[in-house]
Order: structure tokens, then sequence, then C-alpha cells
């Protein structure tokens, strides 16, 4: 009986402890329409463990990000991915984004990017597939700020894009 009890003890601790040990795999993304400046900042927050592991499988290296031992040409691999992974339609076409670099913070990393040359928004479709490949149950948050409209909306594996049109 004793056994019994210590067994249905210790398999107790086990299910509460791998439940309270689930990860959260989420991300948000900013997209605001600067008018004065004709530009849209992209302002990205991922925690820095999902995004080195999904660097270091989809282009099989060893990024160690926010060491010392980072490897040079990181943002190189960083822009490459997110530029295949994210893409942003204004008025129906596809618009390419320029990477501007990272900023740490604790456990998550900042990506800036920046489409220019943006005279107006009448629609913009945001499609983020970031992480979605190693995490299926991602969640990728967008705020949109876009001619004083705000919207929020999340995108998953299932359905990875959302428009806004005026």
């Amino acid at each position: 009986m004793h056994i019994i009890k210590k067994y249905f003890l210790f398999a107790f601790s086990l299910s509460l402890l791998s439940f309270t040990a689930h990860k959260y795999y989420i991300s948000l993304t900013k997209v605001d329409y600067i008018k004065e400046t004709k530009s849209v900042q992209i302002t990205m927050r991922i925690f820095i463990d999902d995004i080195e592991n999904e660097l270091n499988k989809t282009y099989d290296k060893d990024f160690k990000l926010d060491s010392k031992n980072e490897m040079v040409n990181t943002n190189d691999y960083i822009s490459k991915y997110i530029t295949e992974k994210f893409k942003v339609k204004i008025n129906g076409e596809l618009k390419p984004f320029h990477y501007l670099g990272k900023k740490y913070e604790t456990d998550v990393v900042y990506l800036f990017s920046e489409i220019s040359d943006v005279e107006s928004i009448t629609s913009i479709e945001v499609q983020n597939h970031l992480l979605m490949d190693l995490f299926p149950e991602q969640q990728n948050i967008i705020k949109l700020n876009v001619n004083n409209k705000k919207k929020t909306f999340m995108l998953t594996l299932k359905s990875d894009k959302d428009l806004l049109s005026f």
C-alpha cells in the first residue's frame, strides 16, 4: 500500500510539473504608418531562445544570440529569415521592407524594419509565419496603427494573415 501512495504522489507531481512547465509560443509585432515620413515602421518582439532555435534549425548553424559568441553575420540571417516569413501588402501590392537591426532586452529581442515611400494606405495585409515551422502552436499578435485606426489580431498556423481596409 505504501508503494502505491508513493507512485501516486510521484505521478501526480510529475503531471503537475509538466503542466506548469508548458511554454507559450507568442510574438508581438507593431506596424505603424507614419504619414509625415511616408514610412511603415515594423517592430517585432520575440523571445530570444525561440528565434535562436528557429535560426539554428532553418540555417543549420549555431547561433548564440545576445552573447559574446554571436556570429558576425547574424543580422544577415535574421533579415533573410523575416523576409521569407513576414509579408506586408499595401493597397494590394507586396512591399519590400528594409531590416534595420535588433536590440536585446532581458530574454526578448526587438527586430526593427521599415517600408519606405508609402504615399497613402487604403488597405494593409500582414502575413506573419515567424516561428511556425518550429512551433506549430505559435501565435503572432499584430498591432496595427494606420491612418489613426488601430486593430489588433492574432495569427496562427491555420490563419497566418489578416487584412485591414479603409
